[in-house]
């Protein structure tokens, strides 16, 4: 079993950063893929961005590359998403989810875990 508990957003200037946090618990954090979705008011959930096990191997939504980054440190059981250059419509409550691999991950299938969410809005 995993839990999920996102950290890091609030309220940011367009061109701004944030920094999310998500923390696992459980001792299987390392063999799952890693995965950012956001979903904005009136809107179904999209996938951002995915990372592998390891780290090495990472996935981006159009929409947020080169803007954003995701990355793991599996012994503090986290993983993060670096947001810069932030737009109004980047606004949206941001899930992290657990997935056996990357590809399930990118396509939203097989998601284990799912953390609360976290709200980050972007002012224009």
């Amino acid at each position: 079993q995993v839990q999920l508990v996102e950290s890091g957003g609030g309220l940011v200037q367009a061109g701004g950063s944030l920094r999310l946090s998500c923390a696992a618990s459980g001792r299987t954090f390392s063999s799952y893929a890693m995965g950012w979705f956001r979903q904005a008011p009136g809107k179904e959930r999209e996938f951002v961005a995915a990372s592998s096990w390891s780290g090495g191997n990472t996935y981006y939504a159009d929409s947020v590359k080169g803007r954003f980054t995701i990355s793991r440190d599996n012994a503090k059981n986290t993983v993060y998403l670096q947001m810069n250059s932030l737009k109004p419509e980047d606004t949206a409550v941001y899930f992290c989810a657990a997935a056996p691999s990357p590809a399930q991950v990118v396509g939203v299938r097989n998601i284990r875990y799912w953390g609360q969410g976290t709200q980050v809005t972007v002012s224009s």
